[in-house]
């Protein structure tokens, strides 16, 4: 009985920039009681993951060599108390969107959740409602801790004059850059209309599908920035080949990715749960949809940014708690926002993955259930892994 996933991981948190102190201040919309807990203590885990073990065709998944060689993150000996407020559900009053952009642009509904409209080739499994839109925001702030208070790693000249940022949702990572850089013109792009009004003088937004052949001029910019576009993209190779053409000889471009696989070092998280299950759903999904969730497992930044013919590539890699597990006080504050970055909406995350692969609302339902439990279980020691791949145009 082989089940498949949709794309719900949305819960409303307030956030609108970097400078988030404690996410558990934000814990909107997840603090009434779930009606199907009872049902959740009682369902049969085999009944959602019975094909999904690893082992099976599935669940097969490499690593890269460096990652074999990393070093662990030491959990804390002292387990924080956790409180067990999940709701699968969220809530009937959700906001659908009803804008004048998103009736021009026909947004898809789900299950009373709102996702870009089917436009040329673009393709993103995420909501684009205000509850993910939320959860985008504080996942800015959780990458941002990762890297140490930094928004690029490339060896930028405070003098640039433009930079772009595909992708940008909701506008938070372009408006902090150029906060940043104040003589520096940026534009952001995305195929949602889902950034603020107000902004720095220096910011600008527009709607534009980075999978098209890209609309700017040649040598444009100092300054390329892609950030979470894992699932969304047909042809990394092409993508970056549209990069290097638009930049200026000497420029940019800079790729932040992530991966949908929950892994822990300890074995904590256990074959069969709905942690490790995650990423083989993504997997599922993007057989259908032929977008690769795996970009670092498959190296492809890298390879990509090679074949587009770029040099002096380099790397970063990260491991990114998902709860405050950990005994190091930078990886404990990380995994304190992204608790909430997993746990506050994950029907948002999961709902359009679900939904290709022909799951039903209450099987997303029981599925999120487990998931966040998991997560907020302090005894396990989950996290994804992040990777930023940065190289230059030659002169």
């Amino acid at each position: 009985m082989h089940k498949t996933a949709h794309n719900p991981l949305h819960q409303n948190v307030t956030t609108t920039n970097s400078t988030l102190k404690d996410p558990r201040t934000l814990l909107v919309r997840d603090d009434h009681l779930n009606p199907f807990d009872s049902f959740f203590c009682t369902f049969p885990t085999w009944f959602l993951f019975q094909d999904l073990t690893p082992g099976t065709e599935t669940g097969k998944m490499t690593t890269p060599p460096s990652f074999a060689q990393d070093s662990l993150i030491e959990a804390d000996d002292v387990v924080e108390e956790t409180f067990d407020t999940d709701s699968a559900l969220g809530t009937d009053d959700e906001s659908t969107t009803a804008s004048l952009s998103s009736s021009i642009l026909h947004y898809r509904t789900i299950n009373g959740r709102t996702y870009h409209s089917e436009r040329g080739n673009s393709l993103y499994w995420g909501s684009n409602d205000e509850r993910q839109s939320d959860v985008m925001d504080i996942a800015h702030h959780m990458f941002t801790l990762a890297q140490d208070g930094k928004l690029h790693f490339a060896p930028l000249d405070k003098g640039i004059q433009k930079a772009l940022d595909i992708g940008c949702g909701t506008g938070v990572w372009a408006i902090d850059f150029a906060d940043e850089y104040p003589s520096c013109e940026v534009i952001g792009t995305d195929i949602s209309p889902i950034q603020p009004s107000w902004l720095p003088p220096n910011v600008k937004f527009e709607i534009e599908d980075c999978t098209q052949e890209w609309t700017f001029a040649a040598e444009a910019f100092d300054y390329i920035h892609i950030r979470y576009l894992i699932g969304c993209i047909p042809d990394w190779t092409q993508l970056f080949k549209e990069a290097f053409k638009s930049l200026k000889p000497g420029g940019y471009l800079e790729s932040f990715e992530t991966t949908p696989m929950v892994e822990s070092d300890d074995g904590t998280v256990k074959p069969g749960s709905a942690c490790a299950q995650w990423g083989p759903i993504f997997n599922d999904a993007s057989k259908v949809t032929g977008r690769t969730f795996t970009v670092i497992e498959q190296g492809l930044q890298r390879k990509a940014m090679e074949d587009a013919g770029f040099v002096d590539i380099q790397e970063w890699d990260f491991k990114c708690p998902l709860s405050p597990w950990a005994k190091d006080p930078k990886y404990k504050e990380i995994g304190r926002f992204a608790e909430v970055f997993a746990t506050q909406d994950t029907e948002g995350f999961i709902l359009f993955v679900a939904n290709t692969l022909g799951w039903s609302r209450e099987e997303v339902q029981v599925y999120v259930a487990h998931f966040r439990r998991e997560i907020r279980d302090r005894n396990i020691h989950s996290y994804i892994r992040l990777k930023v791949v940065w190289g230059r145009k030659p002169e």
